[in-house]
């Protein structure tokens, strides 16, 4: 496609391509496409003006200009987001541009008869709201509102009239894309992240597949801790979905055959066939966006106490105003303050921050479900880390495998691995992977899996009961015993090593040791916590005491606990909110879910299990977990925001209402100012937070 550079910087370009406009998927489409090279950073399309702005290595310019040359929409094959708010912006831009035209168009060109008739007009639907607020028994700013552009059209001040009404729907337009902004943004975050997905053959096989290869009447599997992909009934099984992300029911529903489950649920519990109804993610998105329009959870404390301080004030507002014309008897005066209310900056500036926040922390790589676990972090004093797949790496390696009872070390990791690969977790990955290295092939050799949360899995293999997992499960529920004279083995074991245990039959036949290695700079980050204001960080983990001890100690944090089960984690995160601490919890594991779910804040990594992420208030990505200091950084720059915008509204307001008073300024004058303050203020909060 032809193009030309249109400005050109450091590690910058803007490129313009010669079409006279992009259609949302060709701009979608293309915005995907330069995003994809390795060498963009960054990239955004603009629809209109056929313009890319891309940020990229400027080593690679030569082949970056040579790329888009070639570019053609009939050439390129991309699967493009399903929901990317195009739409949202491009309407919005349309909404402020035909508002701001209007009012521009009726100042300079309408003769003044018609714009007192335009005025008129306009005005009545502010005074119904005014009329109705009242016949409520309430004065709130509605009220204030009605009486602002009544008395100016009593007074024949036309133009204060008019600007009150262009200024208040300029924030209606503004507070409405807010909202629909942070709904969509909120819902993508929620959207599936589903990858593959595991299929039942007419011959009874599971088959791993894509899931945009799924196909309604497929038999979709799923089991605990995975993401339901598709909406569909229930062919076999039974399991407790928890279905939060659809209904904000807080507790699990239990669902068996004949029952209907939706796209985006969770597995708790259990197992079940699905017979697919809808194809993957169809409906899932709208469904999101409804439930989360009829919920608060949206609106941070911040922007509650915004709201109802502006109705708050309106009685002062109105006292104010008759006071000042009892002692003056002077109506000029008296309608300066009128003309001046907290009400429209309050409004507009509290619900402008914290979207500026979100987004910022969205740019990022930080998606956060709400302004409130913002407000929830800049207040956190404690920090508590899972050990597996956060503080260690998320990719643990299979250091070696001791076989017992002469059985065969690939032999074994073979049955572990055929077991491991139907859970999401760090460790189990590794099995797998450690199986695929040596090219251990396997058909499904076993029966029915079982999954026992923080435990392990259990299943039978040629009539043979076969378990893998912790000590605790294997020796201490299920008494499965080490072969006579092989006890040495155990006590060779590392204790910088993390183990799994298989057993088969009630002997424990093989030991995998996983090596779990910090992440890098997962010191400084600890320290880098504290720096920024968090007093105790803490590390739980289901692991056992030895190994637990060297890598707390090798990280650095606080305290720690071993051997937990999920419950004792969200139960020691239970006990420490009741000692008056802010916590906030890091975790990627189906065992996380729990304690994420009891902490101020739960935030989930992008790599680790569905239902982490689906419970989690923010996901940050695995291999960024600096993030957590950025976000920290971020939600105190945004309380201080908040603060000053309370201070600089009410001090600046108060300070044209005491003008208006004294006579200083004229109505209009305090109208104007009142109104560019308020402008001024939310365009500021639309900035970043944190400089680059």
């Amino acid at each position: 496609m032809r193009c030309k550079i249109l400005h050109e910087s450091k590690d910058r370009l803007r490129i313009h391509f010669f079409k006279r406009y992009f259609s949302f998927e060709e701009a979608d489409i293309l915005e995907t496409y330069i995003d994809e090279l390795e060498y963009v950073s960054k990239v955004s399309v603009n629809e209109r003006s056929c313009n890319a702005i891309i940020f990229y290595d400027t080593n690679k310019r030569k082949e970056l200009l040579d790329t888009l040359s070639r570019f053609s929409f009939e050439e390129v094959n991309i699967e493009t987001p399903m929901y990317t708010g195009r739409d949202i912006r491009h309407s919005y831009e349309d909404k402020i541009f035909y508002h701001v035209a209007v009012n521009v168009l009726n100042r300079f060109v309408m003769p003044i008869l018609f714009r007192r008739i335009r005025g008129i007009i306009k005005a009545i639907p502010f005074i119904w709201r005014g009329l109705k607020c009242i016949v409520r028994g309430k004065i709130e700013v509605s009220v204030l509102d009605a009486v602002s552009i009544g008395v100016s059209l009593l007074r024949g001040d036309f133009d204060t009239a008019s600007n009150i009404m262009f200024l208040l729907r300029f924030g209606d337009i503004m507070e409405e894309w807010t909202h629909k902004k942070s709904v969509e943004d909120l819902a993508r975050a929620m959207s599936l992240n589903v990858d593959k997905v595991w299929i039942e053959t007419d011959a009874g096989d599971e088959v791993l597949v894509d899931v945009s290869k799924v196909k309604i009447g497929d038999r979709v599997i799923a089991r605990t801790g995975n993401v339901i992909p598709v909406d569909g009934t229930v062919l076999k099984g039974e399991a407790a979905i928890n279905q939060s992300s659809l209904t904000g029911e807080s507790l699990p529903v239990h669902k068996e055959e004949g029952g209907y489950v939706y796209a985006g649920t969770v597995v708790d519990d259990g197992e079940i066939t699905i017979s697919a109804k809808a194809v993957a993610g169809a409906g899932h998105y709208d469904r999101l966006v409804k439930m989360i329009e009829e919920s608060e959870k949206l609106k941070s404390d911040s922007e509650d106490k915004a709201s109802k301080l502006a109705d708050k004030l309106v009685p002062y507002t109105f006292g104010a105003t008759l006071l000042t014309y009892l002692f003056t008897r002077n109506v000029s005066k008296a309608v300066s303050i009128l003309m001046v209310d907290f009400c429209c900056a309050l409004k507009l500036s509290m619900p402008i921050a914290v979207l500026s926040a979100m987004r910022e922390a969205g740019e990022s790589g930080m998606s956060v479900k709400g302004g409130k676990f913002l407000e929830a972090i800049a207040e956190a004093d404690t920090i508590v880390f899972d050990k597996t797949g956060t503080i260690t790496k998320a990719d643990p390696i299979v250091r070696d495998v001791i076989a017992l009872g002469g059985r065969n070390p690939d032999e074994m990791l073979r049955i572990s691995a055929c077991l491991e690969e139907h859970y999401p977790h760090s460790m189990a990955n590794a099995v797998v992977k450690a199986a695929l290295d040596k090219d251990l092939q396997h058909e499904e050799m076993h029966t029915k899996v079982n999954y026992v949360i923080a435990h392990g899995v259990a299943s039978t293999i040629g009539g043979e009961d076969v378990y893998i997992g912790s000590w605790h499960f294997v020796s201490e529920d299920l008494g499965c015993k080490v072969p006579d004279g092989e006890e040495y083995k155990l006590d060779q074991l590392s204790d910088s090593y993390s183990h799994l245990y298989l057993a088969i039959g009630k002997e424990i036949a093989a030991i995998i040791e996983i090596e779990d290695p910090l992440k890098e700079g997962i010191q400084k980050l600890i320290c880098d916590l504290h720096d920024y204001g968090f007093k105790k960080i803490v590390m739980l983990t289901g692991d056992n005491e030895k190994t637990a001890g060297v890598i707390a100690s090798l990280a650095g944090v606080d305290e720690y606990k071993a051997q937990l089960l999920p419950l004792d984690k969200a139960n020691y995160i239970k006990q420490e909110k009741e000692k008056g601490s802010r916590v906030v919890m890091v975790g990627d594991g189906v065992n996380d879910s729990p304690a994420l779910s009891e902490a101020d804040v739960g935030i989930a990594v992008t790599s680790g299990a569905a239902i982490a992420r689906e419970i989690a208030d923010v996901t940050i990505a695995a291999d960024n977990l600096g993030s957590l200091v950025e976000l920290k950084k971020l939600s105190t720059a945004l309380m201080q925001r908040i603060s000053l915008n309370y201070k600089g509204i009410v001090g600046f307001n108060s300070l044209l209402m005491i003008l208006g008073m004294t006579g200083l300024m004229r109505p209009q004058t305090t109208a104007l100012l009142h109104n560019v303050s308020t402008v001024a203020i939310g365009v500021k909060n639309t900035t970043n937070l944190i400089k680059e």
